[in-house]
C-alpha cells in the first residue's frame, strides 16, 4: 500500500500493493506551494512515511491541538469563538521525510515541521491550496484513510 499526493492536482490517491488505485480524495495543500525548508510554510515534496497515527476512536470533528484532543468538537459556533485557529480535526497521519538533506534532518525535516495529513472543517474548500503546509482532507475522508493505512505506509508528495 502507498499514498501519492499531487500538489498540482490537489489529490491524494491510495494505491494497493500492485499499484492499483484503491481510492482518490480531494485535498488542500499549502497556499505557499511546495517547500521543504523550516519556516517556508510549503508542503514538502518527496518520499515520506506515515510515522504516527493519532486520533483513533475520536468523534468526527474532534479538535486536536499539539496532537492532543482538546475535548472540543468543531462547530460553526466554536469556529466563530476562535477565528485564528488552523483547525486540525478528527485524525492525524504524521509524516516523516525519508530523503536526508531534502526532507529529513536539519532545516528540511518534515517531521520536525509537524507536517500532517489531517481533517479540516467540512466548510473549507478542497481541491485548492489553502493550508499552512499540511495536507488537509475532509473529515470523513481522513477517517476512512486512517483506518485503511498502517503506520509506516510510504507517502510520495509531488
Amino acid at each position: 500500500m502507498k499514498i501519492e499526493i499531487s500538489i498540482a492536482r490537489q489529490t491524494l490517491t491510495l494505491l494497493g500493493a500492485g499499484g492499483e488505485p484503491l481510492a482518490r480524495y480531494p485535498v488542500s495543500t499549502s497556499a505557499r506551494g511546495a517547500g521543504e525548508l523550516k519556516g517556508s510554510g510549503g508542503t514538502p515534496r518527496g518520499r515520506h512515511v506515515v510515522r504516527a497515527k493519532i486520533g483513533a476512536g475520536l468523534p468526527r470533528g474532534a479538535v486536536l491541538v499539539s496532537r492532543r484532543p482538546t475535548g472540543e468538537v468543531w462547530s460553526p459556533e466554536l469556529a466563530a469563538r476562535f477565528p485564528e485557529r488552523d483547525w486540525v480535526l478528527s485524525r492525524i497521519l504524521w509524516l516523516s521525510g525519508c530523503e536526508v538533506g531534502f526532507n529529513r534532518l536539519g532545516e528540511r525535516d518534515t517531521m520536525q515541521r509537524y507536517i500532517y495529513i489531517h481533517g479540516t472543517p467540512d466548510t473549507e474548500p478542497m481541491g485548492e491550496p489553502r493550508s499552512h503546509g499540511c495536507i488537509r482532507m475532509r473529515n470523513g475522508d481522513v477517517m476512512e484513510l486512517f483506518e485503511r493505512v498502517p503506520a509506516g505506509t510510504p507517502v510520495e508528495i509531488a
